[in-house]
This record gives C-alpha cells, sequence and structure tokens, in this order.
C-alpha cells in the first residue's frame, strides 16, 4: 500500500510538471518575456581574449596570433552520425588546430531548433575550451543572402532569420573568449547571375546592420566579412572597405579560383587587403589528382600555404569529414580518425613542419 502511494504520489507531481511546462508552452504572445541573460560560465575567461590591432590578430600582450585550424561538419551531423563527443575535438587538437570552425547551416538551425542547436554549441566551446583551441561559429549559407535565392535547399534562409541568428548567438556567447570569430555568412555569391544581382554596397549594408547588431550584445567577439564569388574576391575593398572596425575578411582560395600562375592572383583578388586589414582564410582544401605529388613545392598546398603565412594571413583547411569534401577524413573509427592523404598534408602543415613555416615562426 505504501509502495503504492509513494508511486501515485509521484506521478501527481510529473503530471503537475507536466501542466506548469505546457502552460508555459501556451502563454499569449503578451507574457513571451524578455531575453534572458546567459548562464555564468566559469571557463569563459580561460583563453586569453583575441582582438584587432591593426591587420592583425593579437593576445591581450599585444603579440600578433596567426590561426591554423580547420573545420569540422555541422554539429548536427556530426550528432545524428553518432560521434558528437570529446574525443572528436581530442582528435581535431592531435590534427594541430588552434582554431575550430563551426559550420552552421541554416537548415540545420531550424530543424533542430535554436535552442536544441545552442546545447550543442555549447558543448562544443567547452571541450574547444579545456583542450585550448579558439572558435569561429560560422553561418554557413552559400547564395544572395540581399535576394534571398541560395545554391541549395541546405543553404536557405532568409535576412530576418540571419539577423535573428546573430543576436542568439551574439547574446548567448558574449564574454566567452573561446569564441573568438563571428563568420557572418560563408560564400556571397550570385553564380554569374543565376542567384539574381546584389552591389557590393549593398553586401556591405548588410553585413554593417549586422555586425551594429552583434555589437548591442557582444562587443569583443570578431566579425568576419567574406567577399563575393563564392567568399574569394575581396578587391571591392580598395576603394569601399565595411565601415566597421576591429573586423576580419575572409578569402576561400581554392586552387580552382583561378589558373596558374596563382600568387599574382592571389595577391590582386584578396592577398593585397592583408596590408592593410586582418585577412583570414578560413575555406580551402585539397583534391589530390592521380600522380600529383605533395613533396613537389609547385603542389597548390604548399604554395597557398606558403603564401598564407608569408602574409601574416590566418588558414582554416576544409573539412574533418569522411563524406563532405575535400574530406581530411576516411572514416568514422574513433580509435584511429584515419587520415586521408590530404588530411596527413593538412596535420604536418598546422603543426608547422614545413620549412618556410619554421623560417616564418621564427
Amino acid at each position: 500500500m505504501k509502495n503504492y502511494l509513494k508511486l501515485s504520489f509521484f506521478l501527481l507531481i510529473v503530471l503537475i510538471c507536466s501542466q506548469i511546462l505546457q502552460a508555459q508552452d501556451e502563454r499569449p504572445w503578451f507574457q513571451g518575456g524578455p531575453f534572458q541573460r546567459p548562464k555564468v560560465n566559469q571557463k569563459a575567461k580561460l583563453l586569453p581574449l583575441i582582438s584587432v590591432e591593426g591587420n592583425k590578430f593579437v593576445n591581450p600582450e599585444g603579440e600578433t596570433v596567426l590561426f591554423r585550424g580547420l573545420s569540422i561538419s555541422d554539429p548536427d551531423k556530426v550528432e545524428r552520425q553518432g560521434h558528437w563527443n570529446k574525443n572528436h575535438f581530442e582528435q581535431v587538437k592531435s590534427m594541430g588546430a588552434m582554431l575550430v570552425r563551426i559550420p552552421v547551416h541554416p537548415a540545420a538551425w531550424r530543424e533542430r531548433t535554436p535552442a536544441k542547436y545552442l546545447e550543442l554549441l555549447d558543448q562544443a566551446v567547452e571541450w574547444c575550451t579545456d583542450l585550448g583551441m579558439y572558435v569561429i561559429i560560422d553561418w554557413h549559407s552559400i547564395g544572395n543572402l540581399g535576394m534571398e535565392l541560395f545554391q541549395d535547399p541546405m543553404y536557405n534562409t532568409t535576412k530576418q532569420e540571419t539577423y535573428e541568428f546573430w543576436r542568439t548567438i551574439a547574446s548567448h556567447f558574449r564574454g566567452n573568449n573561446t569564441v573568438a570569430f563571428y563568420e557572418i555568412f560563408n560564400e556571397p555569391t550570385i553564380y554569374r547571375g543565376q542567384l539574381g544581382t546584389m552591389t557590393w554596397p549593398e553586401w556591405k549594408k548588410i553585413n554593417e546592420n549586422i555586425i551594429n547588431l552583434m555589437r548591442a550584445w557582444d562587443t569583443e567577439t570578431i566579425p568576419l566579412v567574406a567577399g563575393f564569388d563564392w567568399a574569394y574576391d575581396l578587391t571591392p575593398l580598395h576603394i569601399d572597405p565595411v565601415n566597421a572596425a576591429g573586423i576580419g575578411y575572409v578569402s576561400h582560395p581554392y586552387s580552382n579560383k583561378r589558373s596558374q600562375p596563382w600568387e599574382p592572383k592571389w595577391e590582386e583578388n584578396f592577398g593585397f587587403a592583408a596590408d592593410n586589414y586582418p585577412v583570414m582564410v578560413t575555406e580551402f582544401g585539397l583534391q589530390m589528382r592521380p600522380g600529383e605529388s605533395m613533396d613537389n613545392e609547385d603542389f597548390y598546398g604548399n604554395r597557398i600555404i606558403k603564401y598564407c603565412e608569408s602574409k601574416g594571413i590566418s588558414w582554416m583547411c576544409w573539412v574533418f569529414d569522411p563524406q563532405w569534401g575535400p574530406r581530411l577524413l576516411q572514416n568514422w573509427d574513433e580509435n584511429t580518425y584515419k587520415l586521408t592523404e590530404g588530411g596527413e598534408f593538412f596535420k604536418k602543415a598546422l603543426h608547422g613542419e614545413f620549412e618556410f613555416q619554421k623560417v616564418k615562426d621564427e
């Protein structure tokens, strides 16, 4: 009898709690409540704050920080496939990464719901803090945000959703030094007019609006602005830079963006910007051709990294996943995380093992 009463009492409590939660979910619109401050994170200040000084990213002592890192795949994908755990980030750390780029696809953000997605991001940021790695949060869309036309349904978003995303992220991660960068929009492109039209002044204004919104919540995390042509071309900065201080610019110089010789075109299209602003290559990768040797000094991977390092441009390779390409992993084996040939190349580069990097570091 006593057990029966205990069970009945327990069930009554569960019922009352569920009704309270249901009542909260069904509150009328005028009882929605204001934004809540994030919970205090005891690890938020463990890593030194990164800021912008001139054309460099610097630590609190004013020392230049040249970031080398990699992109993981979307946390929603990794979690669904059963590999979302600290070991995943320990494997990233073993690659030599100082910085982890986390791509958030609009479709995944909506489907999982922002509240549930933030739980994944909180875990990632905590694991990265423990491992001494910084984080870029990247709104991973491709297309024309001005006309809201995109390359694939997974990238579909709106200006309002993009603003809401950054308001949510900036209010949630403000004061957390681990989250060093907000990459506003992955790859802007109009794809020869097939995704409509958008001028640089229009794109610039959208970015300025987002930066102002971010800074209403978070004045420390560094916004990163991408150029056109799938985040490759920064030439508009010659005459019309974004009207915001303390930001960085992004380029994605995949080998197919221009024909050889690459270096003069890299200098013309994005490298020149590093003379005046912090520039970060947040995405590039390797598509190995049959018979191609990474030991050849003319190999694209050697040349792009040498170029970036010589210009003081931080860089991030794509992508720590066995399915998305150019892939760094052969499989998801959590015991080995076996790397592709490209993955092995980037592991050496991330550890600064090439001679031109050693000279630079010294």
